[in-house]
């Protein structure tokens, strides 16, 4: 009797281990991160502007209830708020990712005392790592400056401009060719400058990106547009393609010490500023196609961590009453940014760290774990802080 309860309860037991298995297996729609190194070798940081849980959600239900983000097994949280606003503006939240530090709504790469903060791409550069930003509107607008400027009004286009030129970064992709090489308050060619550090320069009015040699035994400087390029209805066709040939381009350029990128879905933002629900979401499917490029590296080369974020929410966008799928109703309580906290989406080694609640301030630290890079104060220094803060 003994042995024949005994037996029902092996049988049960393993009963109960192959439905967990099979549960575990069929309800996880991530792929399984196994025999990943310690730590990643490059890291992939994407930042949906303005993209909240409801854009990602309205994106989703539009095509066919899946996005390339859902691949993306670790899910965590950030709290979004700036030095002086509980609402951010993208300077202050995008320099809370680049220097770890909360700032004042309007300031690019400095503290609150205006003082300038060195980024991760710069700490990137001093380690031997590749570099790049990658954006959908001007390469010298808010996000990608935080990365690579140090001013204290995001407006100071042209002095953003300038200390970008300073680095050595090695890929620098997106609009605004006005504010290097017709600039109003000085008569310098940036574009020239440029050359003359041994980069490659090009822009939309020479060559298509999809027809450019991308020559990686050169630095890069391409111009999309004159001043912001397009959004994505009216045309604008790069991001995805950007994405793929840019991770292949400083593969090649960090001669395997690894690198460090940016790359914005600039436009989700402008579009829910605009109250705009279908370009809203085209622009998010737009982001999550390049996601998918960035995945596929990642997994291909297995040492790659790629981290996806908003620095914000904009427009307070609901999925409203009436909403199918494939067909969205759109909805906004604000033409303005939101103080939502934020997902944050991971893939690769040490993408653990990126589970839970936490400050936006955390990304840069996280990050900078992932590297290795030494544990030191914050540095700060006078950089191009001239003008006022922006209101």
């Amino acid at each position: 009797m003994l042995k024949r309860l005994l037996q029902k309860i092996s049988g049960k037991m393993l009963l109960l281990l192959g439905l967990t298995t099979v549960l575990w297996a069929c309800g996880s729609a991530a792929p399984v991160e196994s025999a990943l190194p310690d730590k990643p070798k490059n890291i992939i940081l994407m930042i949906g502007d303005g993209m909240g849980l409801s854009q990602i959600s309205a994106a989703m239900y539009s095509n066919n209830n899946r996005l390339n983000i859902e691949q993306m097994p670790v899910l965590g949280f950030h709290k979004s708020y700036s030095y002086d606003d509980l609402v951010t503006d993208s300077a202050a939240g995008a320099t809370a990712f680049a220097c770890g530090i909360k700032t004042f709504n309007g300031a690019i790469g400095v503290d609150k005392d205006t003082l300038g903060v060195k980024t991760i791409l710069e700490e990137a550069e001093e380690n031997g790592l590749a570099t790049g930003l990658i954006a959908t509107s001007t390469i010298v607008h808010a996000t990608p400056a935080a990365f690579i400027a140090h001013v204290v009004s995001r407006e100071q286009y042209e002095e953003i401009a300038s200390d970008m030129i300073k680095t050595q970064v090695d890929l620098l992709i997106g609009g605004g060719k006005k504010y290097f090489d017709r600039r109003e308050n000085d008569s310098r060619n940036l574009y020239e400058e440029y050359q003359q550090k041994d980069y490659k320069v090009s822009d939309y009015s020479q060559e298509d990106m999809h027809d450019m040699r991308w020559d990686a035994t050169s630095n890069l400087l391409y111009l999309t547009a004159d001043k912001h390029p397009l959004n994505v209805g009216a045309g604008r066709d790069y991001l995805p393609y950007a994405t793929r040939r840019s991770l292949e381009f400083l593969e090649k350029r960090s001669k395997d010490k690894g690198f460090f990128i940016m790359i914005e879905g600039s436009q989700i933002d402008w579009a829910c500023h605009a109250n705009d629900g279908k370009l809203a979401i085209k622009e998010a499917l737009d982001f999550d196609r390049a996601i998918g490029e960035a995945l596929n590296f990642a997994r291909s080369r297995g040492n790659t961590l790629v981290i996806v974020t908003a620095d914000h929410e904009c427009g307070g966008m609901a999925l409203n009453p009436g909403s199918k799928m494939n067909k969205i109703e759109p909805a906004f309580t604000t033409i303005n940014h939101t103080a939502s906290m934020i997902p944050v989406f991971a893939y690769g080694p040490m993408a653990k760290q990126f589970a839970g609640i936490f400050e936006n301030t955390s990304i840069h630290k996280k990050m900078r774990q992932a590297f290795g890079f030494a544990e030191t104060k914050t540095q700060t220094y006078r950089g191009s802080t001239s003008g006022g803060k922006n209101p």
